[in-house]
């Protein structure tokens, strides 16, 4: 077969020296036609009229030596068998014309070194360029690690200040209640002192009183004793000679037989008045009456605050009337009481005076009971001018109590039967910063949107377990946090939370929606957006366009069977919270890109009860990653590389690591597979599903 690339090659050598004899005859500027070209720009030639550098190919020559069969006589075969060895041990050039209709020209060995040249300063510029550009791109990962840890240090930072500041918080409050207790137990001791002086004083006030009950005695027996005298006078005719005297007797005589008893019965705990009696004793005895006067009438208004209804307590400022049986609200003259707790009973209505005895109330609870909007008066909360929280869950309000105080700051009125806000609903709270509203019949076809625009403070907002199909309009600008679980809302428009951009926290639990039906623009552009919970929908994949700041996804209980690319890349500082549980990820679910943009900042992954076969790549590069659940999945093995990263030095991060109810044989993991986890003990193997 030799002779055969031989004969191939004497072939081939005659074709091109042909083709180069034609081409060295034919005129440059005359085409197929015979006509001269123009002059001027063409494809291969410059604007400024001067050829373009002309460019060429190098082609190795074959470097299998061939040896052919040489025949008596056969001289050409022999010499071209030379020239072909010698063109195997170079390089062919072979030049390439800037315009395929122009002929191919011999080039000279400088015009060939030239172009090399060329060729290999764009080669290195090029290698320059690459260069460049994979320094660029280390600088800027390692800005953005930088700028990581230095996040990471301010959060830690801004973690141990609030640390300090709860303690020193804690420790005031408990010197506060320490110094309450002291200020209790010498109180307490100097209310046992003066009962021990009030006993001294009330013992000696006794044997003042026995003394003088003695002495009254005496002073009837003494008056008996003339009244028979008397008597006995007049039935001998003696009454005419000492009138005067007889009517002074008998004024004494009712003095001291009815008037100690008429006091006796009015004011049973006051010493009877002093009769009038010898000089001497009369000021002390009304000194020490009118002592013992005072203290009746304190200890009457230590009565009064006792009287309460069956079932009630009352501790310091706090009234507690919880659970017991009451039908009516109870009729309270107490100034000084600051809170009042009436849950679990059955009060129906509250009058226009039910809060005038207790005027400084600052906290009520009229939770579980059977209030309707008819029979609360619409003046009874108006005179609480303290009032700064109201409770009224459980209920059977169909709207909102009119005239509510413009200090309160908390209204809660959960599981009642409200059918609508009005736009004067809420008028003049603008201290409002709680409201409450789960559990009603409200929807966005009746509640006006104006509603909301008093409540200038307004932070926590709650609507869950209502009718919405929307999220309402009209949210007011101060919302930090929205809570609208348990409704029917199919969709998130555009313009919804154009005006709440300084909300942090949004649950959509157990709605209607779907990764087609949130407006690419809904909260893309929120930059203190942080917590978004969306369990319990109707996504078959992982939402796009979600906040620039978000650091905490919630998943949990949906359809999704997919983690698109790069959908986390565009998040600053990046995700740190993702939680995917009992969903439909399988082994193709995860993208080499899926994590995109959270490598660095992922603390915590929950990807347990899915049907992954198993790891997902990406995890060994999140350098962060504390918490990893991937238990109840399909995985078969765990490669060495598959959670953790070997090249990686620094100190382990992981904390726990869950892989149990899987297919693993935990005897064929290697031991470096959990290099990167903090202990042994944090990882959980068993169980494991049988095959």
């Amino acid at each position: 077969m030799r002779w055969w690339l031989v004969v191939a090659s004497l072939w081939l050598l005659v074709i091109l020296t042909l083709s180069d004899g034609q081409a060295t005859k034919k005129p440059r500027n005359v085409d197929r036609r015979g006509k001269k070209k123009r002059d001027g720009p063409g494809p291969g030639r410059a604007r400024s009229g001067h050829s373009k550098p002309q460019k060429i190919r190098l082609v190795p020559g074959p470097s299998v030596r061939v040896e052919p069969r040489v025949h008596e006589g056969n001289t050409v075969i022999l010499e071209s068998y030379k020239n072909l060895q010698e063109q195997h041990s170079s390089y062919n050039v072979i030049p390439v014309p800037n315009d395929p209709r122009d002929p191919v020209t011999q080039m000279t060995h400088e015009e060939i070194q030239r172009i090399i040249w060329r060729e290999e300063e764009e080669h290195r510029e090029e290698e320059e360029r690459l260069k460049n550009k994979d320094e660029a791109r280390r600088m800027r990962r390692k800005q953005r690690k930088e700028q990581a840890e230095k996040q990471r240090k301010i959060v830690e930072m801004k973690r141990r200040e609030e640390e300090e500041s709860l303690r020193l918080q804690v420790e005031r409050e408990e010197e506060e209640w320490r110094k309450l207790l002291e200020e209790e137990e010498r109180r307490r001791q100097e209310q046992r002192r003066q009962d021990e002086e009030d006993k001294k004083q009330k013992e000696a006030v006794e044997r003042e009183v026995r003394e003088l009950e003695r002495k009254l005695e005496e002073e009837r027996s003494w008056q008996e004793e003339r009244l028979r005298e008397e008597l006995l006078a007049f039935a001998r005719g003696e009454e005419e000679e000492r009138p005067e005297e007889v009517e002074e007797e008998v004024w004494l005589r009712g003095d001291v037989f009815e008037m100690p008893k008429k006091k006796a019965e009015e004011e049973p705990d006051l010493l009877p008045a002093p009769i009038p009696g010898p000089p001497a004793a009369t000021e002390d005895e009304l000194g020490e009456a009118e002592e013992a006067e005072e203290e009746g009438e304190e200890k009457q208004v230590l009565v009064n605050r006792a009287d309460l209804p069956p079932g009630c307590d009352i501790s310091d400022v706090t009234l507690t009337c919880d659970n017991a049986k009451l039908t009516y609200f109870p009729p309270l003259s107490i100034p000084e009481l600051r809170s009042l707790s009436l849950e679990g009973n059955n009060i129906s209505s509250i009058p226009a005076g039910a809060f005038n005895g207790i005027p400084n109330l600052e906290w009520i609870n009229l939770k579980k009971n059977k209030l309707t909007s008819d029979s609360v008066d619409a003046k009874a909360f108006k005179g609480l001018k303290m009032l700064r929280r109201l409770y009224l869950d459980g209920n059977l309000l169909e709207a909102v109590p009119a005239e509510l105080p413009s200090t309160l700051q908390e209204l809660k009125i959960n599981e009642n039967k409200l059918r609508g806000i009005q736009e004067n609903s809420f008028e003049d709270l603008s201290s409002l910063v709680i409201l409450e509203l789960e559990g009603n019949l409200l929807s966005e076809g009746n509640v006006n949107p104006l509603a909301f625009a008093p409540l200038i403070q307004l932070s926590y907002f709650r609507l869950g377990r209502n009718h919405f199909r929307t999220v309402p309009q009209g949210l007011p600008k101060s919302l930090l946090e929205l809570y609208l679980e348990n409704n029917l809302i199919e969709e998130i428009s555009e313009t919804v939370f154009n005006q709440t951009q300084n909300l942090n926290v949004v649950s959509l639990r157990h709605n209607r929606l779907d990764e087609t039906k949130i407006a690419p623009l809904a909260w893309f552009s929120h930059r203190n957006l942080e917590s978004i919970d969306l369990s319990h929908n109707d996504f078959y994949l992982v939402p796009s366009y979600l906040p620039k700041s978000l650091v905490h996804l919630v998943l949990l209980g949906n359809k999704i069977e997919r983690i698109p690319g790069y959908v986390f890349a565009h998040m600053d500082p990046g995700l740190e919270y993702l939680y995917l549980s009992y969903n439909r990820l399988d082994g193709e679910a995860i993208e080499p890109e899926s994590f995109f943009g959270s490598y660095h900042s992922m603390v915590e992954l929950c990807l347990d009860h899915n049907q992954l076969m198993s790891v997902p790549s990406g995890i060994n590069e999140m350098t962060n990653l504390h918490f990893l659940r991937l238990n109840s999945n399909n995985i078969r093995s765990i490669p060495d590389e598959g959670i953790c990263d070997p090249n990686h030095s620094g100190d382990s991060t992981m904390v726990a690591l869950r892989l149990e109810n899987n297919f693993i044989d935990p005897q064929k993991i290697s031991p470096t597979a959990f290099s990167c986890v903090r202990s042994s003990s944090s990882v959980v193997l068993k169980p494991q599903k049988t095959k």
